[in-house]
């Protein structure tokens, strides 16, 4: 008599429901590392804005306007267009301050854990802030 060879039923279901639970705890971790990188372009914008207002702010009697650090309208219209995540934006703008904000957009206005970043400058202190979410976090890279 010959033996059938194969995989039975139940043998088959205790793999189908491994890989659903390893998926279940995957695909949540692996969602997260991708916003993770795309925050990390917040960060970097922010940080350039910063620089540039710095660099701007040696010249002139106050930091300046979004144009200001660009050149021109033009120039701050394709210094958004080249941003894939965010969009950046300054106020506040005075002879001791300023704040940077970095809007989310696209797939990332979605997301749960960080809202818009900000980046504060009073008086030489910068403070680094979230719209919601834990700003450390957020910042973190």
């Amino acid at each position: 008599m010959r033996r059938e060879v194969g995989f039975t039923l139940i043998e088959l279901m205790i793999v189908v429901a491994v890989v659903a639970i390893l998926a279940m705890i995957a695909l949540p971790m692996y969602t997260e590392q991708t916003r993770k990188g795309k925050r990390a372009e917040a960060a970097q914008a922010l940080g350039d804005m910063q620089l540039r207002q710095e660099s701007w702010r040696a010249d002139h009697p106050t930091y300046g306007v979004l144009n200001d650090l660009t050149g021109s309208a033009a120039n701050t219209t394709a210094y958004n267009n080249g941003l894939k995540h965010y969009t950046v934006s300054v106020s506040g703008n005075t002879g001791t301050g300023y704040t940077l904000t970095a809007t989310r957009k696209g797939e990332m206005a979605s997301d749960p854990k960080c809202g818009n970043f900000t980046m504060t400058m009073v008086a030489g202190v910068v403070t680094k802030g979230v719209s919601t979410g834990d700003a450390d976090y957020c910042w973190r890279k």
